[in-house]
């Protein structure tokens, strides 16, 4: 029998990566996004949803997700990075737009999932919900409040593994905004992604794989930074 993966934002970076991924290896792929990807296979279904529009993810997904049989693994995937931009520059809301897709799209999308029967859920996080950095505001308060809801519903989801991951730092459009677009003498966090180790897409999804496979040693609540396994 084939595996069932679910994928949000499926469509370019690190989840279309790992949708790629899951398909070679044989998985029944299911993958949410607003844009479809570019490929043909008969293992995956194109889930059309804008997951910003949060008070319509359970009207919209509810019915396609529940029909879904034993899922084994699922990414949570989808985000934003929002402006880099000093603290005192960024408006509520700026705030609250990242906010909303980072955590609330996913507590929808927990609340969803909670009610059929999963293995494991993996909600990509970043070492940036736990190291402060200037300019980052937006993204490190939203993946912090994405740790703790997967702390929380790991709580209320005693069959399923919950994790909040962080696979390090690959390179995809929104690092190279960070990388290429970033002025790193006012934001020196964009100068050390500039200098320091930066994965494919590909090496990104074969540690996470590496992570996924060792699960059981994990605390279902727990934060991990791939670079830490």
């Amino acid at each position: 029998m084939k595996k069932n993966v679910l994928i949000t934002g499926c469509s370019s970076g690190f989840g279309l990566a790992l949708t790629n991924y899951y398909l070679e290896q044989g998985c029944k792929v299911y993958g949410i996004s607003r844009t479809k990807p570019e490929f043909e296979n008969e293992n995956f279904s194109f889930i059309n949803c804008d997951l910003s529009q949060v008070n319509d993810i359970k009207k919209n997904l509810a019915k396609i997700i529940i029909n879904i049989k034993n899922l084994e693994l699922v990414f949570l995937n989808a985000g934003m990075l929002g402006d880099i931009k000093s603290s005192f520059d960024l408006s509520s809301d700026d705030l609250r737009e990242v906010y909303e897709l980072n955590v609330y799209a996913n507590k929808e999308l927990l609340d969803i999932l909670s009610t059929i029967t999963v293995k494991t859920i993996i909600g990509i996080s970043s070492g940036a919900a736990v190291n402060g950095s200037k300019g980052w505001a937006a993204y490190s308060l939203s993946k912090a409040g994405l740790n703790m809801l997967i702390n929380l519903y790991s709580k209320e989801m005693s069959d399923t593994k919950v994790l909040a991951v962080a696979p390090g730092v690959i390179e995809t459009p929104m690092t190279n905004i960070i990388r290429f677009e970033t002025d790193d003498i006012e934001f020196p966090s964009a100068k050390r992604l500039k200098d320091g180790e930066i994965q494919t897409p590909l090496q990104a999804v074969i540690r996470m794989n590496n992570l996924v496979q060792q699960i059981d040693k994990f605390e279902s609540g727990s934060f991990i930074d791939v670079r830490d396994v």
